[in-house]
């Protein structure tokens, strides 16, 4: 089931569930599950096998954050930590060419805030809430959480809820566009999973190519992503999974798509 300490890693059905597991303490991030994530995140998006990724966690909360009880870093680690433990996988969240759905129950808070939006969808269980708790103790949202609230909520409410300190709960997340989905918490992991295998019966270099299209276009003009997507789209029609998809299409049957 999995080869690490502090994360569970198992494949079924073209879908990698990668689960937080520090429950006694609250997935809060040490260096171990920094570490392990990373690498997990990596092998889900090199295996040819996994077309989805689902992102939860065990236990009552998705993730306190950083775990302050490892110690309270100084300025020169908390730099290394961010740049070189925490960025690895959060890059692989946001680069791989797979849909990543983050599955959050209890909190997400603080770091684990960014882990949770950095997934391309998110699901949320009805007891979830939302916490960027940083300005209590001094310290700035981070894990690109200043890249990923402003663009979700615009600024005002971005900086709102980042200074304010705010629980945004899961239903409140919805109405804000911070979550794609609401459900119930018993059945939070199971909803997850099932639109993951929804979404790995589809195209899959089509999916992959649509989500690197929407993470680029943000820092790219109007003119360039009409470009890009002028590439993006020779790379796609001149793919098996188009040619099986246009004679579905025709023959009024259901597509079968091989990623290739």
């Amino acid at each position: 089931m999995s080869d690490y300490q502090t994360v569970t890693y198992e494949v079924a059905e073209g879908v990698a569930t990668v689960m937080l597991n520090r429950p006694d303490s609250m997935n809060s991030f040490d260096g171990q599950l920094r570490a392990d994530l990373a690498d997990a995140l990596k092998r889900a998006a090199d295996d040819i096998n996994v077309r989805v990724v689902v992102l939860g966690a065990h236990g009552r909360v998705f993730s306190a954050g950083a775990d302050l009880k490892a110690g309270f870093p100084d300025g020169p680690t908390v730099r290394h930590q961010l740049r070189e433990e925490y960025k690895p996988s959060l890059v692989a969240i946001a680069e791989m060419d797979k849909p990543v759905i983050s599955a959050v129950h209890g909190s997400a808070a603080g770091i684990g805030l960014s882990y949770a939006l950095a997934a391309d969808l998110v699901v949320m269980a009805d007891n979830a809430f939302l916490l960027s708790p940083f300005s209590n103790i001094g310290l700035i949202p981070d894990g690109g959480a200043n890249w990923m609230l402003p663009r979700e909520l615009g600024y005002k409410r971005a900086f709102q809820i980042a200074i304010e300190n705010e629980r945004v709960p899961a239903a409140r997340c919805l109405e804000l566009g911070l979550c794609n989905r609401v459900v119930p918490a018993e059945k939070l992991l199971e909803e997850a999973q099932a639109w993951a295998r929804e979404l790995a019966a589809r195209a899959p270099i089509a999916l992959g190519l649509t989500k690197r299209a929407m993470r680029r276009a943000a820092q790219m003009s109007f003119v360039d992503v009409v470009d890009y997507e002028a590439e993006l789209q020779a790379e796609c029609i001149d793919s098996e999974d188009c040619k099986e998809g246009v004679s579905a299409f025709l023959e009024k049957r259901k597509a079968v798509f091989k990623g290739r």
